[in-house]
């Protein structure tokens, strides 16, 4: 039997099986699309591809269209033009174009055994199942395609398939296949037109009959599965139970989704692109990885890779950069969290394996820009001295320079000798950092906002570009230099009798680590009676200082350098210092006499300085005499020391150093609020207002304090990182001496591990006590996941 529909000249001849699409429609819409295609192009949208004849207009079927179709296409085009902004006011009042009431659409089947229904099994899936029978009064039984019998409520479902009884659940895939392979999402396009232009709403099935020529059970789900995966053509007007009205959406907004559309596929083309680079990269050698460079050489990619990053130092700037991060993510099949992401950049070479998260955390700079480095470079070559002609000379004395062996700069230097009378003068010369900066300038502000030079086990980054601070400010061996001198002479008892402050010039003898300093000392040199004084002066220094309620507070540090951060595994040299060893005693007790020495002339004189002084923490040394003296004792008495303060008017007693007043002179070259001691006294040397008030002075400090603050942080957490790398890669079977801090809770107990000069904690024997001591090994150190486990060796 052979079934003819003609509309507007248009005739399609068709077999008695029904139509995917209705005749008025197919004929219209070939003409229309090309029109709309046009139009669109223009505005830089992309249409899915037309389906071939055979697929479009069913298997077998014929077309034909005339001229005079063509003439009322473009004329029903043009009146399209016109009703498009049209308001569904019928909608609006519940009403369909035709004037049928929207309630008589949205009736509800009623449930019962054997339908074919849709249910929301969770967020993320819906399935198909076959009702089998009531559980309780509302809720249902049913069968799901994959087998699963479950009770579901009422309001989980959906969609129930139309024109369908006693439906077999063991067919559920066999349907689903069929309706997947009879959608076509351009149809939704097609049957968007003709509604909008009659202000039309439809149900699902008559949809189906519309774009399928049929409301069959399966071609009803197809319009079903169509509608409710849409989101560009139709908007659902209203709903009631599993039944739903569609309305088509207005041009305007259709035009919107199309181009939010088309830039979603686009992204998630790039994203899937930037997935396979990941994966490409990690699954290569380590050598062969790709440089960081080639990351950031593409916008596209460098957005990706840079919010990755963020995501990974919980630095994201916007929802944009956590949810592109999220996105790749789980591309990558990773968990959303910030060490996921540390580690797939470390798999992919972008992060070396020992990154330090904290630097890129807090945003420290660490280069230098080519402006200040310039600028930095003519202050070497075209600055003049304005001190020159009142440097007094110092040359002629035999000058030290004691510091860690790796110190790039080099801030101080000590003299000394005994006068006839048998006193000991010494000079502590600091370096002349404010020869070469004015206050103000540029290579100033950058210091003042970077605050302090950084110390890490894997690298340093100076407050001054290197070229300067290495090459001008910085003390060198044998080279005259300029300074700034605190010369005094010292009481038998250690208390200052005289000073003075000048700026000099000085030719360092000796640059020697406390290592050979120590060893020059031990070997009590007559050639080297200088450094003999230095030691007497000092000791001299201490015993006054703790008369004056000065504690002591000596203990083990450790001290790292990393040769070689970005191999997987470094090589890593750990040194323990010991506070108390006669070298660091000395240049301790002279820097803290500078301290003394400056807080005293600049009050003597009313310069505003940054005086600092901690409040007597009525701290009873006494009470501390049970414990072993050295580190066990000054972890005890570091618990009750109070905070430091500062008044930049007027000197403040510090308690804890047992002096009347104290200002950080000696690293102007490391630590801005020394520079800015500098810059006060030296103007008062030239005979000028200094250029600071205490106000300003006080204002600069929240800032700097701050900065300083950071600085602290981040070398204590990198530290610690290098400490527990060093004791992973230690043999397991290594023992350590541990001494018993203090107890935390029960056996587990603070310990201090003598060979690395590293606190940690661990469950200790039963009769072990404070002071004692123990043999512990390291069970388990994750440097990334600051852990680490020690087990007494018993």
């Amino acid at each position: 039997m052979m079934a003819v529909r003609a509309v507007n000249s248009c005739s399609i001849f068709r077999s008695a099986s029904p139509p995917p699409f209705s005749a008025a429609v197919r004929c219209r819409f070939y003409h229309y699309r090309n029109l709309q295609f046009r139009r669109y192009s223009k505005l830089g949208f992309r249409f899915h591809a037309f389906r071939s004849e055979r697929k479009l207009f069913g298997h077998g079927g014929v077309r034909s269209c005339s001229v005079h179709s063509l003439v009322d296409s473009v004329m029903e085009e043009l009146e399209f033009m016109r009703k498009r902004k049209r308001v569904y006011a019928a909608s609006k009042m519940g009403l369909t174009s035709s004037g049928e009431l929207l309630e008589d659409k949205l009736a509800n089947r009623v449930l019962e055994k054997g339908l074919l229904l849709e249910f929301k099994k969770d967020s993320d899936r819906v399935l198909l199942a076959v009702a089998q029978k009531p559980d309780g009064k509302k809720n249902w039984m049913v069968s799901d395609q994959n087998g699963v019998t479950s009770s579901i409520k009422p309001q989980q479902i959906t969609y129930i398939v139309p024109g369908i009884e006693n439906f077999d659940h063991t067919g559920i895939s066999d349907f689903i296949q069929k309706a997947q392979d009879n959608l076509d999402p351009a149809l939704l396009e097609f049957a968007w037109v003709e509604l909008l232009e009659n202000n039309k709403s439809v149900t699902t099935e008559e949809l189906a009959e519309m774009i399928f020529g049929s409301a069959e059970p399966l071609e009803s789900y197809c319009a079903h599965l169509l509608l409710s995966k849409d989101e560009t053509y139709f908007s659902v007007l209203e709903t009631k139970g599993s039944r739903s009205i569609y309305g088509p959406r207005p041009t305007v907004q259709v035009q919107e989704l199309l181009r939010w559309k088309l830039a979603k596929e686009v992204a998630e083309q790039e994203l899937q692109e930037f997935v396979q680079f990941l994966k490409s990269a990690k699954n290569m050698p380590s050598k062969a990885k790709p440089p960081k460079s080639s990351w950031l050489a593409e916008e596209k990619i460098r957005h990706k890779i840079e919010s990755l990053e963020s995501y990974a130092i919980d630095a994201c700037k916007n929802d944009d950069q956590k949810k592109t991060a999220g996105m790749i993510l789980k591309a990558m099949g990773l968990v959303k969290t910030a060490s996921s992401a540390v580690n797939l950049l470390i798999d992919i070479g972008y992060f070396p394996v020992h990154v330090n998260l904290e630097l890129l955390k807090l945003n420290i700079p660490t280069d230098h820009s080519d402006e200040i480095i310039t600028v930095a470079e003519s202050l070497l070559s075209e600055s003049s001295d304005p001190d020159e002609i009142y440097r007094k000379d110092l040359t002629h004395l035999k000058v030290y320079a004691i510091d860690v062996d790796e110190a790039d700069e080099l801030d101080d230097a000590l003299s000394a000798t005994r006068l006839q009378d048998g006193r000991i003068k010494v000079w502590i010369h600091v370096a002349d950092a404010a020869r070469f900066v004015q206050p103000g300038s540029m290579v100033d502000r950058e210091a003042m906002r970077r605050g302090t030079s950084i110390f890490l086990p894997t690298a340093t980054y100076p407050m001054f570009p290197e070229n300067l601070a290495m090459e001008g400010m910085s003390l060198k061996q044998g080279e005259s230099c300029n300074a700034v001198t605190a010369s005094v002479v010292l009481r038998s008892d250690g208390s200052i009798a005289e000073f003075s402050v000048d700026n000099s010039v000085i030719k360092p003898t000796y640059m020697l680590t406390y290592e050979s300093a120590s060893e020059l000392l031990h070997l009590n040199l007559e050639e080297e009676i200088e450094l003999k004084i230095l030691s007497e002066a000092a000791t001299l220094r201490l015993q006054w200082r703790q008369q004056q309620g000065a504690v002591d507070t000596a203990t083990l540090e450790a001290r790292i350098k990393v040769a070689n951060p970005e191999d997987p595994e470094p090589v890593i040299n750990l040194y323990v210092e010991n506070q108390a060893d006669p070298a660091m005693r000395l240049v301790t007790e002279m820097m803290l006499l500078c301290g003394e020495v400056i807080a005293t002339y600049g009050s003597r004189n009313n310069i505003p300085l940054p005086y600092r002084g901690q409040p007597q923490s009525n701290i009873d040394v006494s009470l501390f005499q049970h414990l072993p003296e050295g580190p066990i004792r000054s972890s005890a008495i570091v618990r009750l020391m109070r905070a430091a303060e500062i008044d930049f008017r007027k000197p403040i007693r510090h308690g804890i150093l047992g002096l009347p007043g104290y200002v950080q002179f000696t690293s102007p070259i490391r630590r801005y609020m020394d520079l800015l001691a500098h810059y006060q006294v030296k103007a008062y040397l030239r005979g000028e207002s200094p250029p600071f008030s205490a106000g300003q002075l006080e204002g600069m400090a929240s800032t700097l304090n701050m900065h300083s603050r950071l600085a602290k942080r981040l070398f204590s957490s990198s530290l610690r990182y290098w400490i527990l790398e060093y004791l992973r890669s230690q043999p397991k079977e290594r023992k350590y001496r541990a001494l018993i801090l203090k107890f935390i809770k029960d056996r587990i107990a603070a310990l201090l591990l003598v060979e690395v000069g590293f606190q940690a904690s661990a469950w200790v024997s039963v009769g072990a006590q404070i002071g004692d001591e123990v043999e512990v090994r390291v069970d388990e150190a994750h440097p990334r996941d600051d852990f680490i486990s020690l087990k007494e060796v018993i």
